[in-house]
C-alpha cells in the first residue's frame, strides 16, 4: 500500500497545463461581497478529481473533500476559481440564495530555517572568497556574521523571502543547500557561490555509516 504525505498533490499533468490546477493549492482569504465579513477557503491538496478543502466563514471551519472541475473547486454549496493562482472568486449558492466573495492567494509563511547556518564559497571569476554565517531567524530580522576580503562584521540583517541583507552583502538561496552571496567595494559588486555547511553533529551519523 502506498503511503501518501498530506501535502502531496497529484494532478495529472494533461489538466495541469490546460488548467493550471495548481495555481489552486494554498490559502484564499477575503469578504464576502455586500456584508465584508471574512471567508476563507484552503486547498490542502489536490489528487485527481478530489481537492482536501478547509472553508472557514462565520468564524467556524468545515472541513472535507471537494470536487475539481478545470480550474474550479466545488465543495457542498460553494464553488472556487482561479485563473492566475493570485485572486479567486467563491460562489455560494443553495436554496435559491447567492453570495459571492472574492479571495486573495496568502503567501505562504517563509521557510526562514533554510538561512540558517554557515555558507562559504569562492569565485574563481573574480577572486574573491564569502563566509557567511546565520545564527538565526525571528521574523524580519536575522542575526549574521559575515567574512568578505578577511574582514568580519557581525549584527542583524533584514530577512526577505530567501534573502538576509546585512549592510553591502546579502545571501540568496532557493534550496538552502547552494546560495550566493552579493557584496559591494565602493562601486563594484561581487557574486560568490557559496555552498552550506553540514551542521557539526551530523559528523556521528556519517561514522556510523561509514
Amino acid at each position: 500500500m502506498a503511503i501518501v504525505t498530506q501535502s502531496t498533490s497529484q494532478i495529472s499533468p494533461a489538466m495541469e497545463r490546460i488548467y493550471h490546477q495548481s495555481n489552486l493549492l494554498g490559502e484564499w482569504k477575503g469578504t464576502w461581497a455586500g456584508n465584508n465579513q471574512a471567508v476563507a477557503f484552503k486547498v490542502v491538496n489536490i489528487r485527481g478529481a478530489r481537492a482536501q478543502v478547509e472553508y472557514t466563514h462565520n468564524g467556524h471551519t468545515e472541513r472535507g473533500f471537494g470536487q475539481v472541475d478545470g480550474a474550479t473547486i466545488t465543495f457542498g454549496s460553494i464553488t472556487v476559481g482561479t485563473k492566475d493562482g493570485k485572486s479567486a472568486a467563491l460562489v455560494f449558492s443553495a436554496g435559491g440564495g447567492k453570495a459571492s466573495a472574492f479571495l486573495d492567494k496568502q503567501a505562504p509563511p517563509p521557510d526562514d530555517n533554510r538561512l540558517i547556518g554557515s555558507w562559504g564559497g569562492y569565485s574563481a571569476d573574480n577572486g574573491k572568497s564569502a563566509s557567511f554565517r546565520v545564527l538565526s531567524v525571528n521574523g524580519k530580522e536575522a542575526q549574521v556574521s559575515v567574512t568578505t576580503d578577511g574582514i568580519t562584521r557581525q549584527g542583524t540583517g533584514i530577512v526577505y523571502n530567501n534573502v538576509i541583507m546585512f549592510g553591502q552583502a546579502q545571501i540568496a538561496t532557493d534550496d538552502g543547500k547552494n546560495g550566493k552571496v552579493i557584496y559591494q567595494v565602493g562601486t563594484k559588486s561581487f557574486a560568490v557561490p557559496v555552498t552550506k555547511y553540514p551542521p557539526a553533529d551530523s559528523s556521528s551519523s556519517v561514522d556510523k555509516t561509514a
